[in-house]
């Protein structure tokens, strides 16, 4: 009796398991899968979806790092490809006089000019009109579906600029940048802006004439690097 009643009084002191915790394993496992599933299914939009597509759905879901896959480089698309895609586009098609575009081995030099009658900035300043800021949407609203790396240059004439301690190598970086900025507002990728430079008046498009208002632009450089 004593040994039975003993067996019993310990077993009655023995802590149980609450009854709520027993199934928690199985909320927690339900609530795996379901987000697996979820994972599943937008990786499948996405992997059959066309970079416009791409786009529309990072738009949707608000999601501002979704940016890295709105844009998918075709490594299929050739210098050709690409250059097709560019002289059809609205930056080429009303903007031709300050516009220009020019190919080499591995892709393609775009010019935005800064003309006197029709300037992409105030005189001395880097800050983009409102011309400007126009080529810039339409550069970037064609740059962004084609998915490639591009660098940006800043080029000035060679008109000094009238204040202290700064020149037209601050100037021309101040517009590159002012561009990087522009693309990047009007939903270019950020990852895909290779390099961002202001080259002065090192590099004008008139060399016989480096004080001409053509040789103030910005150069888009937009890399294809096309292998055989």
């Amino acid at each position: 009796m004593a040994g039975h009643y003993s067996s019993q009084a310990l077993e009655g002191r023995t802590p149980q398991a609450p009854i709520r915790r027993l199934g928690a394993w199985k909320l927690a496992y339900a609530d795996f899968l379901t987000a697996l599933c979820a994972l599943f299914i937008v990786m499948w939009m996405v992997s059959g979806a066309s970079s416009e597509e791409r786009a529309d759905l990072a738009r949707q879901f608000g999601a501002g790092k979704m940016e890295a896959v709105s844009v998918e480089p075709d490594q299929e698309s050739t210098v050709s490809d690409v250059e097709a895609l560019l002289t059809k586009s609205a930056l080429f098609s009303d903007n031709s006089t300050n516009v220009t575009l020019t190919r080499f081995k591995d892709g393609l030099r775009i010019e935005l000019i800064d003309l006197d009658q029709a300037p992409l900035f105030e005189n001395g300043m880097e800050n983009l009109n409102e011309r400007g800021e126009s080529l810039i949407a339409l550069a970037s609203d064609i740059l962004k579906t084609i998915g490639r790396p591009i660098s940006l240059e800043g080029h000035t004439d060679s008109q000094p600029v009238n204040r202290q301690d700064y020149s037209n190598w601050e100037l021309s970086s101040g517009r590159a940048n002012a561009a990087r900025r522009g693309l990047i507002a009007n939903g270019f990728p950020e990852y895909l802006i290779a390099s961002v430079s202001g080259l002065s008046d090192t590099k004008p498009l008139r060399p016989d004439a480096p004080y001409l208002p053509q040789n103030r632009r910005l150069s888009i450089v937009v890399h294809i690097d096309e292998r055989p």
